[in-house]
């Protein structure tokens, strides 16, 4: 499948790029703001950089597309104003165009908490919220993954995963495993329709999404 990464310069989207390109046979279209990114994100496997931004138009970025991993974010620097224009309406906007392009497959990375959102990052779990919500009322195919505090640990290849985990102390899960999780989402049919919050654990990855 053509699959169109957005947020591919992040942490996490570079990483999805790159399991993409080495690990299936989809190919991994990645979505920029600055072109000055295209040289590093194709080295690392992207077929076509498509510099967009999520404030701006992105109508037409969704056409020819098979699946959409929407992996941005506004980042943690910036305030609430920023985090809806981003994580909220960018991505609604870009739900709404992969619908009209007729994409088969919308996969989110959301965050555990988005189902309660309260405490210090309240509002960013509020626009994930708010996002989530749109894409499972939107008709479309969705996997929606909402993954504890990401660290820039080794990936393990091992998790929990279900769709709710109570959360018990302050659990992680590496970046490179949450690439696993989003990526493995395309070719799993059991993740279809479903939200799936993952953390480090101990159970294979693929083996932890088909038994949800």
């Amino acid at each position: 499948m053509k699959v169109l990464v957005v947020g591919a310069n992040g942490h996490t989207g570079r990483l999805l790029v790159q399991f993409l390109a080495n690990n299936s046979d989809h190919h991994p279209y990645a979505m920029v703001r600055n072109e000055d990114q295209e040289e590093e994100l194709m080295n690392l496997g992207a077929v076509e950089v498509i510099v967009a931004d999520l404030e701006e138009d992105i109508s037409r970025v969704t056409n020819g597309m098979d699946a959409v991993i929407f992996a941005a974010g506004s980042g943690s620097k910036t305030g609430p104003d920023k985090t809806i224009s981003v994580d909220q309406e960018g991505a609604i906007k870009l739900i709404d165009g992969a619908k009209s392009s007729g994409v088969k497959h919308f996969v989110m990375l959301s965050s555990i908490g988005a189902d309660d959102p309260q405490g210090p990052i309240e509002h960013y779990l509020t626009a994930k919220r708010i996002a989530d919500d749109h894409l499972k009322s939107s008709g479309l195919t969705y996997t929606i993954v909402r993954p504890g505090r990401l660290t820039h640990d080794q990936p393990t290849g091992k998790v929990e995963l279900a769709e709710k985990i109570e959360l018990m102390d302050d659990r992680s899960i590496p970046r490179g495993d949450v690439a696993h999780v989003l990526a493995a989402s395309l070719k799993i049919e059991n993740s279809k329709n479903k939200i799936m919050e993952v953390l480090s654990g101990d159970k294979d990855i693929d083996s932890a999404m088909e038994m949800l």
